[in-house]
Formats: C-alpha cells, structure tokens, sequence
C-alpha cells in the first residue's frame, strides 16, 4: 500500500516506500459546466479560503482505518506533523511520526524523502497533482479552476465546521471523494480538516491546528535538494 500522504497524489507503486499506514491519506451543490452563484456556506469557506489564503502553515494529526476484515476489528494508523503552501503549486508536508517522511512541490516536481531508508522519490507535479486533495487546498487559484477537476459540493455543517465534498473528474486515481471542513474565525476561512475516502474504503481524516493564514516564506523554503549519499529515484 502506499504510505497515506502519498495518496494525494498519483505515484503509482513506490514498492521501495515504506508505508507510515496501512491506506491512502492524498471538493453536494452541483455546479456544472458553468460557474453559477454559490449560496452553501461551505461553498462561500472554500471560494474565501481559495481567494484570501495565498499561503498558510498548520500541525496535523491524521487517522486512517482500513476496512474491518473478516473477525478483525477496522486497523487505525495516527501520523503526525505539519503543512505548509505557498499558492500555486509550492507545499511541504513533513512527518514527523511514526517515521520522519517530508513530502516537497516546488512548483515542478514533488519530491518524497523517507529519512530512514535514505531514499528520494521524485516525480513532475503535473503528472501525479490533478485531481487530488493537495490540488484542492494548495493548488487551485479559484473556484473556478478547482471546477476543472472536481465536482464540488456543499455538505451542512457538522463539528462547528463548513464543509464542501470535492469529487474527482478523473477515474484515474485512487481518491473518491475529499470533504474538506472550514473553520470561521476572524482573519477568515481556516482549513480545519480534510476527510478523504478512497477506491479501497479506506478513510483517512486530517485534523489542522494551530492554521496560520498568508505567513511570509522565502524564496528557497518550497526548494529541495537530495542529501548526499541517498538513493534518488525518478518516475
């Protein structure tokens, strides 16, 4: 299985990797083809938090259960550590438990650092970001451009957070719908929680803390650069 961060994205097998948590981790108002007045207020959080947050830093705690199997209880992973983007198409997640993993995109390519085997992983962003949950909280610019890619839906609020479910276009992944949870404050729409469910079953719930909107990051902060000595690997 890959490890759960890597299914945002469209790595395909990775059988070197080794999993953080057995599953994958990586926006219902139809709008169709044309843009129409959006009324839902999770639908309003997410056109507010795609239009005002322009980068952002968070921790997060994430919890993915598998599937019960026959006579099994549902296996449950946590992983820990934080996020941070900078719009479009710049982000870091670092794991900081139970194995130190950093995930790059620095606008080109993302890149996978299992700190323990030594080992990069590095492929091009266009290939592997539409279409998945990292597309819809650090990627699009606007509303109108997460449409391309996803059925988006305002679902009622739940937990004192606005939600929106993002269905993906493409058949081609392993993600089959993200519902994204804002909370209001007052700077704005904070990202509270990501709730992906994949083809498996498999859920995956990222919960956001501490969510800092527009920090300022350095040119060089979203850059990566394989430490001497690993093993690179290029899909």
């Amino acid at each position: 299985m890959l490890t759960p961060i890597l299914a945002i994205f469209k790595f395909g097998s990775l059988a070197p990797i080794r999993a953080l948590a057995t599953g994958s981790l990586l926006a219902v108002i139809s709008l169709g083809a044309a843009a129409q007045p959006v009324t839902n207020s999770g639908m309003l959080s997410l056109e507010k938090f795609l239009s005002e947050t322009r980068s952002g830093r968070a921790d997060f705690v994430q919890i993915v259960t598998s599937p019960a199997r026959a006579g099994e209880a549902p296996r449950v992973k946590k992983s820990t550590g934080t996020f941070e983007f900078s719009r479009p198409n710049r982000f870091r997640f670092f794991y900081q438990k139970p194995f130190e993993q950093t995930i790059v995109a620095d606008g080109e390519t993302l890149w996978l650092y299992d700190v323990d085997l030594n080992q990069v992983t590095a492929r091009k962003l266009a290939q592997v970001l539409n279409g998945t949950p990292a597309a819809v909280i650090a990627a699009a610019a606007d509303l109108k451009g997460l449409q391309a890619d996803f059925t988006l839906s305002g679902l009622p609020e739940k937990s004192g957070l606005q939600w929106v479910m993002a269905t993906p276009k493409g058949r081609d992944g392993q993600v089959k719908n993200i519902s994204v949870g804002f909370r209001i404050t007052a700077q704005g729409s904070a990202l509270a929680s990501l709730d992906i469910l994949d083809s498996f079953g498999q859920r995956s719930v990222m919960t956001f803390s501490r969510f800092e909107a527009n920090p300022t990051f350095s040119a060089s902060h979203f850059q990566f650069k394989p430490p001497a000595g690993a093993d690179v690997l290029r899909q």
